[in-house]
Protein backbone atom coordinates (compact mmCIF):
# COMPACT_ATOMS: atom_id res chain seq x y z
CA UNK A 1 0.00 0.00 0.00
CA UNK A 2 2.90 2.49 0.79
CA UNK A 3 4.12 2.17 -2.57
CA UNK A 4 0.97 2.79 -3.92
CA UNK A 5 0.69 5.80 -2.07
CA UNK A 6 4.29 6.80 -2.80
CA UNK A 7 3.52 6.26 -6.81
CA UNK A 8 -0.26 8.34 -6.30
CA UNK A 9 2.03 11.32 -4.85
CA UNK A 10 4.52 11.42 -7.48
CA UNK A 11 2.07 11.15 -10.20
CA UNK A 12 0.45 14.05 -8.40
CA UNK A 13 3.19 15.93 -7.66
CA UNK A 14 4.52 15.62 -11.34
CA UNK A 15 1.56 16.47 -13.16
CA UNK A 16 0.50 19.68 -10.92
CA UNK A 17 4.48 20.58 -11.73
CA UNK A 18 4.48 20.18 -15.43
CA UNK A 19 1.57 22.03 -15.27
CA UNK A 20 2.99 25.21 -13.40
CA UNK A 21 6.17 25.10 -15.69
CA UNK A 22 3.64 25.57 -18.56
CA UNK A 23 1.99 28.46 -17.38
CA UNK A 24 5.01 29.88 -16.47
CA UNK A 25 7.40 29.24 -18.87
CA UNK A 26 4.87 27.85 -21.63
CA UNK A 27 7.08 24.59 -21.99
CA UNK A 28 8.37 21.91 -20.10
CA UNK A 29 10.09 18.10 -20.03
CA UNK A 30 9.40 14.77 -19.63
CA UNK A 31 12.38 14.57 -16.82
CA UNK A 32 10.83 17.55 -14.56
CA UNK A 33 7.77 15.33 -14.40
CA UNK A 34 9.68 12.82 -12.85
CA UNK A 35 11.94 16.08 -10.85
CA UNK A 36 8.86 17.42 -9.54
CA UNK A 37 7.18 14.28 -8.64
CA UNK A 38 10.11 13.49 -6.75
CA UNK A 39 10.05 16.84 -4.96
CA UNK A 40 6.52 16.51 -3.94
CA UNK A 41 6.86 13.05 -2.67
CA UNK A 42 9.73 14.46 -0.26
CA UNK A 43 7.64 17.91 0.51
CA UNK A 44 4.67 15.78 1.86
CA UNK A 45 7.27 13.13 3.58
CA UNK A 46 8.38 16.53 6.04
CA UNK A 47 4.91 16.43 7.40
CA UNK A 48 4.85 13.14 7.93
CA UNK A 49 8.57 12.94 9.37
CA UNK A 50 8.22 16.48 11.99
CA UNK A 51 4.27 16.48 12.77
CA UNK A 52 3.38 19.80 13.91
CA UNK A 53 6.41 21.80 11.96
CA UNK A 54 5.12 24.97 11.34
CA UNK A 55 4.39 25.77 7.57
CA UNK A 56 7.00 28.57 7.27
CA UNK A 57 9.92 26.36 8.34
CA UNK A 58 8.31 23.36 6.41
CA UNK A 59 7.92 26.20 3.15
CA UNK A 60 12.56 26.56 3.72
CA UNK A 61 13.70 23.21 4.25
CA UNK A 62 11.61 22.30 1.40
CA UNK A 63 12.85 24.92 -0.86
CA UNK A 64 15.83 23.60 0.57
CA UNK A 65 15.17 20.59 -0.99
CA UNK A 66 13.76 21.30 -3.98
CA UNK A 67 17.10 23.19 -4.48
CA UNK A 68 19.54 20.79 -4.04
CA UNK A 69 17.74 17.84 -6.02
CA UNK A 70 17.52 20.91 -8.90
CA UNK A 71 21.27 20.96 -8.51
CA UNK A 72 22.28 17.09 -8.10
CA UNK A 73 20.09 16.63 -11.10
CA UNK A 74 21.01 19.99 -12.92
CA UNK A 75 24.83 18.52 -12.55
CA UNK A 76 24.39 15.29 -13.56
CA UNK A 77 21.40 15.22 -16.07
CA UNK A 78 20.29 18.82 -17.33
CA UNK A 79 23.82 20.30 -18.38
CA UNK A 80 23.99 18.76 -21.66
CA UNK A 81 20.26 18.46 -22.33
CA UNK A 82 19.72 22.32 -21.09
CA UNK A 83 16.09 22.00 -19.87
CA UNK A 84 16.54 24.82 -17.80
CA UNK A 85 19.33 27.72 -17.48
CA UNK A 86 19.53 29.97 -14.85
CA UNK A 87 23.13 31.51 -15.71
CA UNK A 88 21.73 34.98 -16.51
CA UNK A 89 20.23 34.52 -13.11
CA UNK A 90 21.85 36.51 -10.09
CA UNK A 91 23.62 34.59 -7.85
CA UNK A 92 23.27 31.11 -9.43
CA UNK A 93 25.71 27.96 -9.29
CA UNK A 94 27.19 27.16 -12.67
CA UNK A 95 23.44 27.97 -14.19
CA UNK A 96 21.87 24.76 -12.16
CA UNK A 97 20.25 26.82 -9.38
CA UNK A 98 19.99 30.61 -8.40
CA UNK A 99 18.85 32.68 -5.12
CA UNK A 100 15.42 33.93 -7.26
CA UNK A 101 14.65 30.68 -7.94
CA UNK A 102 15.00 29.10 -4.37
CA UNK A 103 12.98 32.16 -3.49
CA UNK A 104 10.07 30.29 -5.49
CA UNK A 105 10.94 26.98 -4.62
CA UNK A 106 9.77 28.09 -0.83
CA UNK A 107 6.39 29.62 -2.10
CA UNK A 108 5.52 26.38 -3.90
CA UNK A 109 6.50 24.50 -1.07
CA UNK A 110 4.40 25.81 1.39
CA UNK A 111 1.81 25.35 -1.45
CA UNK A 112 2.89 21.35 -1.93
CA UNK A 113 2.67 20.72 2.06
CA UNK A 114 -1.26 21.51 2.17
CA UNK A 115 -1.84 20.00 -1.18
CA UNK A 116 -0.06 16.73 0.11
CA UNK A 117 -1.98 16.64 3.16
CA UNK A 118 -5.39 17.03 1.26
CA UNK A 119 -4.25 14.61 -1.39
CA UNK A 120 -3.73 12.28 1.54
CA UNK A 121 -6.96 12.87 3.33
CA UNK A 122 -8.81 12.48 0.01
CA UNK A 123 -6.88 9.25 -2.19
CA UNK A 124 -6.12 7.09 1.54
CA UNK A 125 -8.35 8.62 4.45
CA UNK A 126 -5.76 9.94 6.41
CA UNK A 127 -6.33 12.29 9.01
CA UNK A 128 -5.41 16.08 8.17
CA UNK A 129 -2.74 16.97 10.51
CA UNK A 130 -3.39 20.27 11.01
CA UNK A 131 -0.98 23.32 10.18
CA UNK A 132 0.27 26.13 12.15
CA UNK A 133 1.74 28.87 9.67
CA UNK A 134 4.34 29.73 12.47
Amino acid sequence: MELLKAAALVIAGGSVYVTVELLWRGRSHPGMFALGGLCFYLLGLLDELAPGTPLAAQAVLGGALVTALELVFGLLWNRGRRIWDYSGKPLNLRGQICLPYFTAWIALAAAAVPLDDALRLVLFAEPWPGLRLL
